[in-house]
């Protein structure tokens, strides 16, 4: 199982968006980002990531899974792309008992390498097993 980060603007889709859709499932799309989309070319059923509050908020709040695999974006029609761009769809697991904020994550000594800190801009990103580990850990998160 990989891990991962899913960032979005609670403005936009929030997590409480994400609990209440029907059966916590969405497409995620809308990723029109080469690095990121390469990301979620990587996903496989089951993987799981943070549900990451952006803009404002900067937290991680609830954790959801990878339950469809990488396929076409219908909303792209940029045509920048030979491929075009994808989405995965992802369920909500469950809401962090303690959101964790971006200033807790940088002031943790392991995760000083973490995308996040390194590269905030990312919209959809990697997180390592340790990472997940600790994140978790500083949210009270035992799923």
């Amino acid at each position: 199982m990989k891990y991962w980060l899913f960032k979005s603007e609670p403005g936009t889709w929030s997590w409480d968006d994400q609990w209440a859709a029907p059966r916590k499932t969405t497409e995620w799309d809308g990723v029109r980002s080469h690095q990121a989309n390469n990301c979620m070319k990587e996903m496989r059923k089951g993987d799981r990531g943070f549900f990451y509050h952006s803009v404002n908020e900067k937290r991680v709040v609830g954790v959801v899974e990878v339950v469809k695999e990488h396929e076409p974006d219908p909303t792209d029609t940029s045509g920048r792309s030979k491929e075009g761009f994808g989405m995965v769809t992802l369920k909500a697991v469950a809401p962090f008992p303690e959101p964790v904020t971006l200033d807790e994550i940088k002031q943790h000594p392991k995760l000083e390498q973490m995308v996040l800190v390194n590269n905030s801009r990312l919209s959809v990103q990697p997180v390592t097993a340790a990472e997940w580990k600790v994140v978790c850990k500083l949210g009270d998160f035992k799923g």
